[in-house]
């Protein structure tokens, strides 16, 4: 865990101002073990065909960077031009002319480097917009993409000169602020630290609240108790470095001496990590990662400080680098032979008491939102479950009606399984007969029933015969066909 944080916190320590500084700083760099001996200790062979791991910037444009960067030094035309190129002229622009005689095959890969930055970028855009719940909003890729200045836009397809012109640039200005960024993100970090002691304590009762205060302040005393922190840069911190460090006499201090021994990779410049690496003696002064009390990520942010104000003191033409004339000169002020004391992090505050309630009131509103956000989610959820118990009985319906309609299929009468040769006919003749007798059954069913009438004789004498009808008297006056049938009706009196 300690480590995740102290690579949070340590997002390439060493950045230039320009092209040749992130060539070097990026491609160059080896740290220096500042407890060795290294007037006793024999160099290794060096092999110039692998150079060392890439630091990461923390720019998100990092890894195109570091790709771009290590494929124009495979040219050899462009690596020469480099070193022999100003600084000034490599800030200006004139380097990126140097693209148009690099080889075709460098060309082409940075053609397809860019293609892959562009499509990533375009990725980033859609999945910013998916969070941000616009799916159905049509994307303006070329108007969100003028945002990212470090390449040209316009055409994603190619890398050209004004590619090189634009990284150059965006990577110079984006580094420089680089600092500030740091400065904002310890100060958060130490904020939310601060919060999250604020709301433990809030969980406990008094005693406990009172025990876990006194831990606190015996903590912050422990940790401040600790020997005396040298000023960075400072002869005394040097020559500390000298001794401890390089395992030479105090007494034979030279500063020229010291700045070709800590120059790890001899380019004539202190660059901002071989300039941290100066202040690891002292920074073990006052943190210790088996010390409850001492925490990580402030020594880190402690280095960043003693290097910044290093730079700030001897870097005089703010090129991020010191060279030996710059080192040279520093060691002859006044303040390198008599330095003012260090004041570490434990005696200034990161944060003000008013960037503390601002946090606080910042954090309150995120809570809210969250809050917010999590009732329309569970009114969403609670929809969604009200929509799925409809369609469960609406399925539930269907299935017993399909289930029904099944069970009257079953009820009507069905042909036996096998019909032979003259069983045919008299399957015929059956259901004829069987629908000839359900015709007549719901015929009879339909017919209303004769209502018989009492009559007086009177009434019944004044009935006409059927002979007076012109009706046949007998069975054998109707005519043929029916005569069987008349003779299945009953007698009515």
């Amino acid at each position: 865990m300690m480590t995740g944080i102290h690579n949070k916190m340590c997002w390439s320590r060493a950045l230039h101002a320009g092209w040749l500084l992130l060539l070097v700083q990026f491609l160059c760099l080896e740290a220096v073990p500042i407890s060795m001996d290294k007037t006793k200790v024999l160099e290794p062979e060096k092999k110039t065909e692998e150079a060392p791991a890439s630091v990461d910037t923390g720019l998100h444009y990092d890894r195109y960077l570091r790709e771009v960067i290590d494929f124009l030094e495979k040219d050899q035309h462009f690596r020469e031009k480099l070193h022999n190129t100003d600084m000034e002229d490599i800030k200006l622009g004139k380097l990126a002319k140097e693209l148009d005689f690099v080889s075709h095959h460098v060309r082409t890969k940075l053609d397809e480097l860019k293609r892959q930055e562009v499509n990533r970028l375009r990725t980033l855009i859609k999945a910013k917009q998916d969070l941000e719940g616009g799916n159905d909003i049509a994307v303006d890729h070329q108007a969100l993409l003028k945002q990212f200045e470090y390449l040209n836009h316009m055409n994603p397809h190619t890398f050209e000169v004004d590619d090189l012109d634009r990284l150059i640039k965006s990577a110079t200005k984006d580094l420089e602020n680089y600092d500030k960024e740091r400065h904002e993100e310890f100060k958060k970090y130490e904020m939310t630290k601060e919060h999250d002691r604020q709301e433990h304590l809030k969980t406990l009762d008094e005693d406990e609240r009172k025990k876990e205060e006194e831990h606190y302040e015996e903590m912050k005393k422990k940790h401040a108790d600790h020997p005396k922190v040298n000023h960075p840069g400072s002869q005394n911190q040097l020559k500390e470095v000298w001794e401890e460090g390089d395992g030479l006499d105090p007494e034979d201090f030279d500063p020229k001496t010291f700045f070709n021994l800590h120059d790890s990779n001899g380019d004539g410049f202190f660059d901002e990590q071989e300039l941290e690496a100066l202040f690891t003696k002292e920074l073990e002064k006052i943190y210790d990662p088996t010390n409850e009390e001492d925490d990580m990520v402030e020594m880190e942010e402690e280095r960043l400080r003693m290097r910044e104000h290093v730079m700030n003191e001897v870097d005089s033409n703010k090129d991020r680098l010191v060279s030996l004339e710059e080192f040279l000169v520093a060691t002859k002020k006044k303040e390198f032979l008599e330095p003012d004391s260090w004041e570490t992090l434990e005696q200034n505050q990161a944060y003000t008491d008013e960037e503390m309630k601002e946090f606080e009131d910042h954090l309150v509103q995120q809570e809210q939102d969250l809050y917010q956000k999590a009732d329309d989610l569970q009114k969403q959820r609670d929809e969604l479950e009200r929509q799925q118990e409809q369609l469960n009985a609406q399925k539930v319906e269907l299935q017993q009606a399909v289930e029904h309609m099944e069970k009257l299929k079953s009820q009507k009468v069905e042909p036996p399984p096998e019909i032979h040769g003259n069983a045919v006919p008299e399957m015929h003749e059956v259901d004829n007969q069987l629908h000839h007798e359900q015709g007549a059954h719901q015929v009879q069913e339909q017919e209303p029933e004769p209502q018989v009438q009492q009559h007086t004789p009177q009434e019944h004498h004044e009935h006409q015969d059927p002979a007076q009808q012109g009706l046949p008297q007998t069975h054998q006056d109707l005519p043929p066909g029916h005569q069987d049938a008349a003779h299945d009706q009953p007698n009515l009196p």
